[in-house]
């Protein structure tokens, strides 16, 4: 028996014999004595609200709404920490640590003022021959 309630006297209720059998395994099952099952049993409906007799259905169906809105919600944020954060992070790290140095491209100016001196220069030496 339990230590709490080691004191108190025995009361007798009237239970039908079916009812009273099913609720014995019901004990057993929890590995607890008849009189906790049944406290532990109306502690569970009066804390949680409900009444044996209601249906759990839409009290359920209206938890589940509200957790996947929740999770709904979570994931957008998730989303936009992706977008406004890790990507553009992600980016700037690897334009930063990237190996291969880019090519050095000549302006197209310096290609032109090269290829026209060289020939100035060299018929002027032609003429001087």
């Amino acid at each position: 028996m339990d230590e709490e309630y080691k004191k108190e006297q025995f009361e007798t209720l009237k239970i039908k014999s079916s009812v009273a059998k099913k609720f014995r395994r019901f004990s057993r099952a929890m590995s607890k004595s008849q009189s906790i099952s049944l406290l532990l049993m109306l502690e569970f409906f009066e804390d949680n609200g409900i009444s044996p007799t209601e249906s759990m259905g839409p009290k359920m169906q209206t938890l589940e709404n509200l957790i996947k809105k929740r999770i709904s919600g979570v994931i957008a944020i998730l989303k936009d920490i992706e977008k406004g954060q890790t990507k553009p992070t992600v980016a700037m790290m690897q334009s930063l640590f990237q190996e291969a140095e880019p090519k050095k491209q000549t302006l197209i100016l310096e290609k032109k003022n090269t290829e026209e001196k060289q020939p100035k220069y060299q018929e002027r030496n032609q003429q001087d021959l």
